[in-house]
């Protein structure tokens, strides 16, 4: 009888053994399993979200002038590493010294005469797109003296100009020829090839007349007291143009940007856009001021303070642009149709965002 308890103390060890083991052996398995559907979980969590766009560098380029004044926040900014992307500035003298860049593709985006929009757009079989404009009228001609009252006085004279092959030799042209002068007959324009060699001339009083852009208006007339304005470009294809808009500057972007990087161009504009706000603000003329000369767009922070305000600085993009210079590169065309690439542009120059 003993023995036969003893067998079945022993038996009965031995089964809550075994369902001990048993149980630990299926908590593990239900731990494990747990532990993988919780890194199934998580990996299908990560997968699941969208990865952010990689941070570029892009390319853009300015003239020194009214055309790079709406940039003065976002190159400051792009310095101190605060824009979404990497932007590196090139600014130059003259439109020229862009364009063969704008052609081989080197340059992502550039502020430039918005006839010029037009002619690259022909030149690399619809490669470029006009994104923005960023300036309105801003031309004038200044006088050392009193004899121009009129379009119409300056038959016979010599005029200085700046921007031959851009919106400003063709809006001169224009505005002369829509008043019964020819230009290089009736009116002599000699072309300088930069804004700040002419108004050098201009301030030394050695040119009594000149179209200028501003900022150099303002430069010229604090610097010499004998030159005055005597006509107002944009005045004068106002009275002209039945009502087409005198469009000096733009943004130009590449058809491979738009296409590769949109998000990255998005970001571009935006930021562009709150610049622009930006330098127009009263509140902020003092900096923008320093910003103008500490990137070599003018000589001193207080002429750029004088000069901002005159400069017409926009930022108008998608239909409003496009019904805005629809009309100018109508007038330009009929005037010349070298000055939009000899064939009037179509709908596919237009980034509309």
């Amino acid at each position: 009888m003993n023995r036969f308890k003893r067998f079945l103390a022993l038996g009965t060890a031995w089964l809550l053994v075994l369902s001990m083991t048993a149980c630990g052996s299926q908590a593990a398995s239900q731990s494990a399993a747990s532990s993988q559907e919780a890194d199934s979980s998580s990996q299908s969590e990560q997968s699941s979200q969208p990865e952010e766009e990689e941070k570029i560098t892009l390319q853009v380029a300015a003239l020194k002038g009214p055309t790079a004044l709406g940039m003065l926040e976002l190159m400051s900014q792009a310095d101190a590493g605060e824009t979404i992307n990497d932007y590196q500035f090139t600014l130059a003298g003259a439109a020229d010294e862009l364009t063969g860049k704008i052609i081989q593709g080197e340059l992502d985006i550039a502020a430039v005469p918005t006839n010029l929009a037009a002619v690259l757009y022909q030149k690399t079989q619809g490669q470029v797109q006009l994104a923005a404009l960023n300036t309105l009228g801003v031309l004038y001609v200044v006088e050392n003296g009193e004899s121009i009252q009129s379009v119409a006085d300056l038959k016979g004279k010599t005029i200085y100009a700046t921007g031959k092959g851009s919106t400003p030799e063709y809006a001169l042209n224009y505005v002369l020829t829509q008043n019964g002068l020819t230009p290089g007959t009736d009116v002599t324009v000699e072309y300088k090839s930069e804004h700040t060699e002419l108004a050098t001339l201009l301030a030394a009083g050695e040119a009594d007349l000149a179209l200028l852009p501003q900022p150099f208006v303002t430069s010229v007339l604090t610097q010499n007291d004998q030159l005055r304005v005597a006509l107002d470009l944009t005045e004068e294809w106002n009275k002209v143009s039945d009502g087409s808009v005198l469009t000096m500057g733009c943004i130009i972007v590449q058809k491979e940007l738009v296409q590769e990087h949109p998000e990255a161009l998005k970001a571009f504009l935006e930021e562009y856009k709150a610049s622009v706000d930006f330098v127009n603000n009263s509140d902020n003329l003092e900096q923008a001021g320093a910003l103008a000369e500490q990137y070599g767009i003018i000589a001193k922070a207080a002429m750029a303070q004088k000069a901002i305000p005159q400069c017409n600085i926009v930022f108008i993009a998608g239909e409003e642009m496009k019904a805005q210079v629809t009309g100018f590169f109508q007038v330009l065309f009929e005037a010349d149709p070298q000055s939009v690439g000899g064939v009037m542009p179509d709908d596919g120059i237009y980034y509309l965002g």
